[in-house]
């Protein structure tokens, strides 16, 4: 079986083809920073027609199911679920809560549609592992109202590499000796997985269910992004509307586009370009950085005091993944739960599963490369049934 993997962001496209039999990749196609003036692509609709131009040469015979990834399903989707008119009119629905994804979601889901009317289409929600977290957890301090009214709530996203890293992280511990680990079972783990790229989310997993995640109803909330500001005092929202006069248009484009990395570094919103920019003694970007590692470390110590402590710490992303300098600035804060850094495993920049704490260790910091495509294409794999 093969399956076509969607996956987009609001600046990224990833599309993969995976042969199902062995769980191989057959094709990859990636596209970053789209809008931006070197970027390959000025629209998503250039990439959109490059794309649709590429699936009609002929290989897309092969296909027998399209997975795509969709941010939000606020609590109309707890699972993955085969494409209908009526999950589209659902999606549409939770647009607004999610401004800068669901409508591309939508627009790959059409464009396929168009070009493969008879190929099954499945959509894979962001917002499903975190569907185990209970009420204390998932609720905001306010009127009680307005979830019934509204279902306005937490709801956590990045399931895909949430799950994919967790899963990845109980297959490992068959293979690795940890000696601090040796008589746990697996589901009684303790465990917080930091998806810290571009965007950030952190999980606190406890016996295989998420207890709580940094992102809330929308994925504007919690950590500092590259463009969004995360938390911040609501109060700073009226402040501005009535010093500057700015609509709620604007707040939103501020909170969502113009914000943390970009906005505090006045010059990008990708950790490769703050990085660099340090190495250059920029003080914008210095502190920038140092507010991100600030944000991270808040949420690992709440999360590991909400579990009651913490066994494992998964590390996953394009930052943890490749920036071995903002890996080892988190390891190194990290000293007060007693982590030791392996400096020579740590050194590494390749994208490889690896432990980068000491055997002696109290918890394990543990790197695991996500890969949300292959697991998009195994929940719509598992869903059409072959």
């Amino acid at each position: 079986m093969k399956i076509l993997v969607i996956n987009t962001w609001s600046s990224s496209l990833k599309y993969q083809l995976f042969d199902m039999k062995d769980n191989t990749l057959v094709v990859r196609w990636d596209v970053e920073k789209i809008w931006e003036k070197w970027s390959s692509f000025a629209t998503f609709k250039d990439a959109f027609q490059s794309v649709s131009e590429t699936l009609s040469t002929g290989w897309h015979r092969d296909i027998d199911a399209i997975g795509h990834r969709v941010v939000h399903g606020w609590e109309y989707f707890k699972n993955p679920v085969i494409i209908t008119d009526e999950v589209i009119q659902r999606i549409e629905e939770c647009s607004d809560l999610a401004p800068l994804h669901n409508f591309i979601n939508l627009e790959w889901i059409r464009l396929c549609e168009a070009l493969f009317p008879t190929i099954p289409q499945v959509a894979v929600f962001d917002t499903a592992f975190h569907q185990t977290m209970e009420p204390a957890h998932y609720l905001y301090p306010i009127s009680y109202t307005y979830y019934d009214t509204y279902k306005i709530r937490r709801y956590g996203f990045h399931w895909t590499s949430h799950q994919y890293v967790y899963d990845k992280l109980i297959e490992r511990l068959k293979d690795w000796t940890i000696e601090q680990l040796k008589n746990k079972r697996a589901e009684d783990l303790r465990v917080i997985t930091c998806h810290v790229g571009n965007w950030v989310s952190i999980t606190a997993i406890k016996d295989g269910k998420v207890i709580e995640t940094s992102m809330g109803m929308t994925p504007l909330e919690w950590l500092m992004m590259g463009t969004r500001s995360g938390n911040i005092d609501p109060a700073i929202i009226t402040y501005l509307m009535t010093h500057e006069a700015k609509t709620t248009e604007q707040i939103d484009d501020l909170l969502n586009k113009q914000s943390w990395l970009l906005g505090i570094s006045w010059v990008s919103n990708d950790m490769r370009d703050i990085t660099a920019w340090i190495a250059q003694w920029n003080a914008k970007c210095s502190l920038a950085l140092d507010m991100y590692i600030n944000s991270l470390i808040k949420y690992i110590w709440s999360y590991a005091a909400l579990l009651w402590w913490v066994d494992v710490i998964v590390l996953t992303a394009g930052v943890m993944e490749h920036r071995t300098m903002v890996r080892t600035l988190l390891l190194e804060k990290l000293s007060w739960m007693w982590v030791k850094i392996d400096n020579q495993a740590n050194q590494s920049a390749l994208p490889l599963e690896k432990i980068v704490s000491t055997s002696d260790s109290q918890v394990m910091a543990i790197v695991i490369p996500t890969n949300e495509e292959l697991m998009i294409a195994k929940q719509t794999s598992k869903l059409i049934g072959n």
